[in-house]
């Protein structure tokens, strides 16, 4: 398109037609910065990584112990992981043990502990303890740089609408610059025109038969779309992404953060093992093995402090305390209270039960107990006490369940993208177990896998050498599975590869670094709320209130703007085709001398370059509101089927069309004497016109016609009164086409381009004032057959017009 219109500025300023040059290339311009701002507002993943990539480091050099950039520590670098600092590089463990929080690598909500020969992973945070590391990879080798190196080899995704775009265009730039070629020749052979004026009309033919502002409108569109979505607290970073939103079929989701709180909470199963113990009690106990009035020290502390009773807790004295330490798995505090003095400790269960005097008689049933826990993926944390005055003999009090609990909307917000025909899929860091119980939860399908079966990643390391058989080879086990567990950045990397192989839309949420890659390589990827800064910057999407439920409801606003978008270009392409070929048919069928007009300057009929701008100008800035119109969103996903839009646009366009020539044999037909008296204007009580009369009757019927197709395209397969178009619309279109019949009616009488044209109420009787109001009622009347033309011809369509996508 920008070729053609480039070729046609460079004829209109050769031909010294300057207002027409300029709007073509003000047009130009215009789409070259809408798309250049675009370009730049994409977000630049990769740099934010490399942000990320630059902690500090104590590394053993020259003899000491000292501070250095992280960026120059090399395998075999003797580094400190201490708590509180960050993990410079894959490190492997070489004494002692630490806990390490991998949430934004894994999503895995808890610490993880590890010891001699276990490797922390750059990225990762040292939260308690103190070993020395051996650094073991660095740079794009360590499992945080491999994260990046997938982000790279991403290559920018245009979205479906460009290449729709391109098609459509393609198509009707062809078949114009066909019928225009054709045309010029036909002028210059039949009419004998000069080729000066054949060049003139050709160039203005073809401007007018191209859709200028197409790209124009449907960015418009996508914009007053991204507007709607950020009402729903859902920031779009990539504009087409809105419209790959409503062709999403498949969710994949991570479950830390995003189905969950991520937030640990004590549930209301409480395993009490004496009567005077119930879940109160037991919290109360729990708490008084920590600081129970000091910041919270660990996830732990923090969830038992939030729920136990502090109040009651300040009863008692605490006189030693003893923190967590990694190598007993627990803490342990000694209290007073009424001069009474005994310990509670909290802990691992195997590690607590061990302590209790009647352990033998516990085990079976403690045993039980946590296997049928750690089944369903529920952790549990021990609490007991001591029961004589020497505080050495234990008793267990109890066993604390907890979970990060699905968020209160998750459940519902799943259920409804089912309804909306989107599958969800599960696919997180965290454990299997963990896993499979909240799939539970959420009504999910529980059969949750682990990596084993998934295909790996290309020794090369290069994800540009992933076959392009995935789909193919492991599609329906994925499609048979709820979701994936203990999954890494290139699994889920591959997961969604797969999927998209497979022929799925595949949308993706995260909040880390480990989804970073996956949400990238998606169709549309969402980071959730709280995401780093890298899941944001590889997102086409950005939540930022928490949960799911607002990604149901943007999914629905995409197809809404899918639905403005299917509208126009139904009817872009409809109008196109009915001007092209009105104008190429009425200089090959109706020659004017056949009707008894012989002014050498109107052989053929055709109108000024001024009114053909008009056309032009009038209905697409009239367009420019389709994004605000009212839409019903389909049910279902819906994608691109050009078939189905050239063979609506084409029988829209051919009611029109019909019409159109119609019209035009009637009014050529009455101009002359001769022919009047057996004309169908005289049969219908039509006041006979002029010549001049004919060009601006034709102009109005054109400029009418147009918004009409508009309003029935808009409707899809219902009727055009189905629902009612927005105010903005409307009333966009009463204004333009108001301008339109004032135009027409109130021309003034003169030659332009050298055509003779009168203004269509200039006359002395009332009937000749009423020939717009005709007019209106000619194209009224075939309006209702094209709606209807329109209406068969989707009943007869292969695909259900919920699915015309």
């Amino acid at each position: 398109m920008p070729i053609a219109i480039w070729i046609a500025c460079i004829i209109e300023f050769a031909l010294e037609n300057w207002p027409d040059g300029g709007i073509l290339l003000g047009i130009q311009f215009a789409n070259a910065t809408i798309g250049w701002y675009e370009t730049m507002k994409a977000g630049n993943a990769v740099a934010a990584l490399k942000q990320s990539l630059k902690p500090n480091a104590t590394a053993f050099r020259d003899g000491k112990w000292q501070n250095i950039d992280a960026s120059i520590v090399v395998p075999g670098d003797l580094v400190k992981l201490a708590a509180g600092s960050a993990v410079p590089a894959d490190c492997s463990v070489n004494e002692g043990s630490i806990e390490v929080d991998e949430a934004a690598l894994t999503g895995e909500s808890l610490p993880v502990t590890m010891v001699e020969g276990h490797i922390a992973k750059m990225g990762s945070t040292v939260v308690r303890g103190e070993v020395d590391g051996t650094v073991q990879f660095t740079g794009m080798y360590t499992f945080f740089g491999k994260t990046a190196l997938l982000l790279n080899s991403v290559e920018a995704d245009l979205g479906n609408i460009h290449y729709v775009l391109v098609k459509v265009m393609f198509v009707l730039t062809l078949l114009s610059l066909i019928l225009c070629i054709t045309c010029f020749g036909y002028l210059m052979g039949k009419y004998k025109l000069a080729f000066r004026d054949a060049l003139e009309f050709t160039v203005v033919l073809l401007v007018v038969s191209i859709p200028i502002a197409i790209e124009i409108v449907v960015t418009t569109t996508l914009a007053l779309g991204s507007k709607e979505l950020s009402i729903q607290k859902v920031i779009v970073t990539r504009l087409s992404s809105i419209e790959m939103m409503s062709a999403v079929n498949m969710l994949c989701s991570d479950k830390t953060g995003t189905l969950t709180l991520n937030k640990m909470e004590i549930q209301e199963t409480c395993h009490t093992f004496s009567p005077e113990h119930d879940i109160k009690s037991v919290l109360v106990l729990a708490a008084l093995a920590a600081k129970w009035r000091e910041p919270p020290r660990d996830a732990l502390d923090t969830m038992v402090l939030g729920s136990a009773n502090l109040d009651e807790c300040d009863n008692y004295e605490q006189l030693q305390f003893l923190p967590f330490d990694p190598k007993v798995k627990r803490t342990e505090a000694t209290l007073r209270r009424d001069g009474k003095t005994f310990k509670v400790t909290k802990g691992a269960p195997n590690i607590v039960l061990d302590m209790c005097h009647n352990a033998e008689d516990l085990r079976a049933r403690v045993e039980k107990i946590i296997e049928d826990l750690a089944r369903r993926g529920v952790r549990c944390l021990t609490v007991a006490r001591t029961i004589d005055d020497n505080c050495e003999k234990w008793e267990m009090s109890g066993i604390l369940t907890f979970l990060d609990p699905p968020r209160p909307d998750t459940k519902e917000t799943i259920r409804k993208a089912k309804v909306y025909g989107v599958d969800v899929k599960m696919i997180t860091g965290d454990n299997q177990l963990i896993a499979q119980e909240m799939a539970r939860m959420l009504n999910m399908d529980p059969n949750i896998l682990t990596p084993e079966g998934l295909p790996q990643f290309p020794e090369s390391g290069d994800p540009k050498d992933i076959p392009d058989t995935l789909g193919r080879d492991y599609g329906d086990m994925m499609l048979a599975c709820g979701g994936f567990a203990h999954v890494y950045p290139e699994h889920k990397y591959l997961i969604v590869e797969a999927l998209r192989q497979r022929g799925f839309t595949c949308a993706m949420t995260g909040d880390g670094v480990n989804d970073a890659p996956a949400l990238k390589r998606s169709d549309v990827g969402i980071a959730v709320h709280g995401a780093t800064d890298a899941a944001r910057a590889s997102a086409d999407m950005v939540l930022t209130d928490p949960g799911l439920s607002v990604v149901v409801d943007a999914m629905l606003i995409a197809r809404g703007v899918f639905q403005r978008m299917l509208s126009f270009l139904i009817y872009r392409v409809s109008a196109t085709l009915q001007l092209v070929f009105f104008f190429f048919l009425g200089v090959f069928i109706l020659p004017t001398e056949r009707f008894g007009i012989h002014d050498k300057s109107f052989q053929f009929f055709h109108i000024p370059v001024l009114m053909f701008m008009l056309i032009t100008l009038l209905n697409d800035g009239t367009l420019m509101a389709i994004g605000y119109d009212y839409v019903r969103p389909s049910e279902r996903p819906q994608r691109w089927n050009l078939r189905v839009l050239f063979v609506v646009s084409s029988v829209l366009a051919f009611v029109a069309l019909v019409s159109s020539l119609l019209l035009l044999w009637m009014a050529l037909d009455a101009v002359n004497e001769v022919n009047w008296e057996q004309s169908w204007f005289k049969g219908l009580g039509i006041p006979q016109i002029d010549q001049g009369q004919v060009v601006t009757m034709l102009y109005l019927k054109v400029s009418i016609s147009d918004f009409l197709t508009l309003f029935a395209a808009r409707t899809g397969a219902d009727w055009f009164w189905a629902y009612r178009p927005s105010p903005v619309l409307f009333w966009g279109a009463v204004g333009s086409l108001t301008i339109s019949t004032c135009v027409a009616a109130f021309w003034p009488d003169q030659t332009m381009d050298d055509i003779i044209t009168i203004g269509l109420s200039h006359g002395d009787s009332t009937a000749v004032k009423l020939l717009p109001l005709w007019v209106w009622l000619y194209c009224i009347f075939w309006w209702f057959l094209q709606d209807a033309a329109k209406a068969v011809s989707y009943t007869h369509l292969t695909l259900p017009t919920k699915r015309i996508v």
